[in-house]
């Protein structure tokens, strides 16, 4: 039982690790950490440098070690920044994609399995056969349009190389 309970969290955890909607949420307070950092670096940078400007300290080696580098704290950040758009595309992408799904074949068919899945909507077998078979043959008069337009693009740069 508890070996169950251990597979279906790993499970959960994989699910999650792919969902660009909980990665994003996942990292929000990350970004809010390494922000909050960012800022106090470029304060404590700040005084620093204003401590030199004004003579109260030197620039030896010494006195730059306690400060922190801000570039590597910035690089972290924006870092965040490019993962979180990463999600965010990757979230517009999925739902672009299950909307396309939605659109050119928006019903479901029912199973053997799961006759109780049969909504209003669905489509017998016979009717999404006869859907796929049309989405074929539309993929097929793509293919040869591009095909002849291909050979006739072929046959132009033939011709201009005589």
């Amino acid at each position: 039982s508890s070996f169950i309970s251990t597979m279906q969290q790993q499970q959960l955890s994989q699910q999650q690790d792919f969902d660009p909607v909980h990665r994003f949420k996942m990292l929000i307070p990350l970004l809010k950490d390494s922000l909050q950092n960012v800022m106090a670096i470029a304060s404590l940078n700040f005084g620093h440098n204003a401590a030199i400007d004004n003579g109260l300290k030197t620039t030896e080696k010494g006195n730059d070690a306690a400060v922190q580098r801000f570039d590597k704290s910035l690089e972290e950040f924006y870092a965040l920044c490019d993962q979180l758009e990463l999600c965010l595309r990757l979230a517009h992408e999925c739902l672009s994609q299950s909307i396309d799904s939605t659109k050119h074949s928006p019903n479901l068919v029912p199973t053997a399995t799961k006759p109780d899945t049969v909504q209003t909507e669905s489509l017998f077998y016979s009717q999404y056969l006869s859907m796929i078979k049309s989405q074929i043959s539309c993929a097929k008069d793509i293919h040869n349009a591009l095909f002849e337009c291909s050979k006739k693009i072929a046959g132009k740069v033939q011709g201009a190389c005589n």
